[in-house]
């Protein structure tokens, strides 16, 4: 449901799937730079293989869908997105569940990626299947458009000045990436966080409240649950004819428990056993 309070300047929680998000974007953010350090050329090398490559991904850099959103940007960049997953992330965490966030996050991540490599390869908006892109921002767009779904009236701080509500920043942020695209169409990053932010849309607005791995793991059980019941009611019947051969009479309930005869004979209504 949409809140109406301001949120104020004070740190969120670090705690939780945001804090993990975050540790594995700086981990990797200070590995690359250590790399690089070591060996530039072993940088280059890895970074080529991890980042976002539509044509990459098409002969079979399958993991880049992944490892691009870990794949470290410029510092600045990096401390305004790791800001931005920090009051996004444990706003969506404490509401919804860690599970839930890594859903809503991967999966815009995951899609935004599949998305943005397809239009890509297909040309249709005239990009080319040799760009690149790297950063956590197709999941950070994911998460605010979540915030505006749930929380839409809730107040922020835009660049921590100008308070604005939940709804109208992650507009701003839209349009701005929109109007990267349309001005330059090889702008692959602005693609990545557009479509990043429609798979976030997609997940608030289909995805099971508990998530998807919740709702599949509820319904895995069931199914396997109904299995045995029927294996126990199968089994029941197949008793229940092979005592019947021998000239015994036994019973069983609808789910296949045995019933004991002198419980089915007694009368529900005699209280003579009670003190």
């Amino acid at each position: 449901m949409a809140r109406t309070d301001s949120l104020t300047l004070s740190l969120p929680p670090f705690a939780g799937a945001t804090r993990r998000l975050i540790l594995a974007n700086l981990a990797a953010f200070f590995g690359m730079l250590v790399l690089g350090w070591v060996s530039s050329t072993a940088a280059s090398l890895v970074g080529g293989h991890l980042m976002l490559e539509p044509y990459s991904v098409a002969h079979g850099e399958l993991w880049q869908l992944v490892t691009y959103a870990f794949m470290p940007v410029g510092i600045l960049s990096m401390v305004f997105g790791m800001l931005s997953l920090w009051f996004t992330g444990s706003l969506l965490e404490g509401s919804y569940g860690s599970r839930w966030l890594y859903e809503l996050y991967f999966t815009s991540v995951i899609g935004g990626a599949v998305i943005a490599s397809a239009l890509a390869l297909t040309h249709l908006i005239g990009m080319n299947s040799m760009v690149a892109a790297v950063g956590p921002y197709a999941g950070i767009f994911g998460l605010l458009v979540a915030i505006a779904m749930n929380f839409g009236d809730l107040e922020f701080r835009l660049y921590f000045i100008l308070p604005i509500k939940a709804k109208y920043m992650v507009a701003i942020y839209l349009l701005i990436s929109v109007a990267i695209l349309l001005k330059d169409k090889q702008a692959f990053t602005a693609l990545l966080q557009l479509s990043g932010a429609l798979c976030g849309f997609l997940y608030v607005k289909f995805a099971p409240r508990k998530g998807m791995a919740s709702s599949i793991s509820e319904r895995y059980f069931g199914i396997r649950n109904g299995y045995y019941r029927w294996k126990r009611r199968r089994a029941a019947r197949k008793f229940e004819v092979y005592m019947g051969k021998q000239g015994r009479e036994v019973h069983f309930d609808k789910d296949g428990r045995y019933v004991d005869p002198d419980e089915a004979r007694k009368d529900p209504n005699d209280r003579k056993w009670m003190n």
